[in-house]
């Protein structure tokens, strides 16, 4: 089993800067995929950023592209989520997802373990 535990979400000011961290146990970290997805209010979950196991490849929806920079450290099992230029259109409660078989980056449905999310708000 895989345990994953996001932090850092809370209310901030549109332009402000934001960064959320997961922090994963359970089973070695560097053969994970990580990904970063969240949820608006009233909407479908959907793709924000992904790192890959082997730390080649970086992808970002194009929403944020940008703007967020995701980054991993394999000796702390984290993977952090830098948000910068925050809009109230990124509100939304932001979920930790990890991959340990193969599959697409930007696909929810392809990733083994998620954790609970941490709520992000973006004022106006």
């Amino acid at each position: 089993q895989v345990q994953l535990v996001e932090s850092g979400g809370r209310l901030v000011q549109a332009g402000g800067s934001l960064r959320l961290s997961c922090l994963a146990s359970g089973r070695t970290f560097d053969s994970f995929t990580m990904g970063w997805f969240r949820r608006a209010p009233g909407k479908d979950r959907e793709f924000v950023a992904a790192f890959s196991w082997d730390h080649s490849h970086r992808y970002y929806a194009d929403s944020v592209k940008g703007r967020f920079t995701i980054s991993r450290d394999n000796a702390k099992n984290t993977v952090d989520l830098q948000m910068d230029s925050l809009k109230p259109e990124d509100t939304a409660v932001y979920y930790c997802a990890a991959r340990i078989s193969s599959g697409r980056a930007a696909v929810a449905g392809d990733y083994d373990y998620w954790g609970q999310g941490t709520q992000v708000t973006v004022s106006s």
